[in-house]
């Protein structure tokens, strides 16, 4: 597909699940902005990209920097004029080890990467995406099923993926009258590297270690793309994508 004159911006973009989005909506048509904290990810990426298709610009970015948060947005807007999707998908996690083994260090990054970036970045698009003509747009937080129930020893990650339900539902609400709408997805184990360890058995509720099944990551980029092609005065708030038979319905 050519260029369909839509703008996206996805966090996290030099691998995994964000690589995956990135290279769905540049097929589809969107002018992609690359965001991630190393370059060589982001041009990794950029030179995956389709023709014909959207256009790609990669960013450096580190998304628990209100400073490099701004300039990823100004310089979105000096390439493109206007922003129509922001999909917030950076994220970190902490050593699984027992709660009170976690270090300070190791909290506070987990919730900078994961919450205060997703702040930051869905503030700078709300401001832009307030003043441009046409007025709105759309942000898409990756969530989790931690969002829902956590694993043992995941309470940086499962606390932050909580607030992010919060923060989707605070956007959706404060976004209405800027036709500004919000929605959330909550990926199950999509594969790609960070959930390589799925496979060989990681710990389970009960104490036991059981492998997990894993589902082709393009499912989670369709799901995405869905998600993003939606008009204005329709919404997906939340929507989970995962395995059948992965242990999410009576995990705990």
């Amino acid at each position: 597909m050519s260029d369909n004159g839509k703008i996206a911006l996805v966090t996290g973009a030099g691998s995994g699940i964000g690589r995956a989005v990135s290279l769905a909506l540049q097929a589809a048509g969107y002018s992609v902005v690359l965001a991630g904290r190393r370059a060589e990810p982001l041009e990794r990426t950029a030179a995956s990209a389709v023709v014909p298709g959207g256009k790609m610009l990669s960013v450096p970015t580190d998304v628990t920097d209100p400073d490099s948060v701004r300039t990823l947005f100004a310089k979105t807007q000096q390439a493109f004029g206007r922003l129509d999707v922001l999909f917030n998908n950076a994220g970190t996690n902490a050593p699984a080890i027992p709660l009170e083994d976690l270090l300070y260090e190791q909290w506070m990054q987990v919730v900078a990467v994961n919450l205060t970036g997703a702040f930051l970045c869905a503030q700078e698009a709300i401001k832009l995406m307030k003043a441009q003509h046409p007025r709105g747009g759309r942000i898409i937080n990756n969530g989790s099923i931690s969002a829902h129930a956590p694993r043992p020893h995941s309470a940086p990650y499962t606390a932050t993926k909580h607030a992010i339900t919060g923060l989707t539902k605070s956007i959706s609400l404060d976004g209405r009258r800027h036709n500004i709408a919000c929605g959330q997805i909550d990926i199950g184990n999509a594969a790609t590297e960070m959930t390589e360890r799925m496979t060989a058995g990681v710990l389970q509720a009960n104490g036991a270690a059981a492998a997990e099944p894993r589902i082709d990551v393009r499912h989670v980029a369709d799901a995405v793309l869905y998600m993003a092609n939606l008009p204005l005065d329709a919404n997906v708030q939340f929507l989970t994508v995962m395995a059948t038979n992965m242990p999410f319905i009576g995990r705990g």
